[in-house]
């Protein structure tokens, strides 16, 4: 899984100081890779980028979620099968990587890319029950 997460202190200057991706820049650093988050130190997620703009994400609990993305006023929205309300945000690129700011808000959550891994995901199939 992911072994070393990179602090965000070490990136945080430098994104501030660029400007966010556009749909086909974000398009042509993602598709067909898959790129491991942290938040503050932790693991946060996985997200597989597949062609079409079609997204898989999971919070590394084998839950997968199918979406899609687009851009909207210079941000990457995501909306999913389970939750249709887009999750928008800025995405920068770095020279370690990704940083995403939720809605562009330096009061919000900064996901940080820790690893691209091209190895499949870990998602459980549907949940059964009684």
């Amino acid at each position: 899984m992911i072994r070393t997460l990179i602090p965000l202190c070490l990136i945080a200057g430098p994104v501030l100081a660029q400007s966010p991706m556009d749909a086909e820049a974000f398009d042509a650093y993602t598709r067909g890779k898959t790129l491991y988050y942290g938040y503050e130190g932790q693991a946060y997620g996985v997200e597989r980028y597949l062609d079409g703009r079609r997204v898989i994400w999971s919070f590394l609990d084998g839950k997968c979620r199918e979406g899609s993305w687009y851009e909207e006023a210079g941000q990457i929205c995501f909306v999913y099968e389970d939750r249709l309300d887009a999750q928008c945000w800025a995405f920068t690129e770095t020279s370690r990587g990704l940083v995403a700011r939720f809605e562009n808000s330096p009061d919000e959550t900064e996901l940080y890319e820790a690893q691209e891994n091209d190895t499949e995901m870990l998602c459980y199939g549907p949940e059964t029950g009684v």
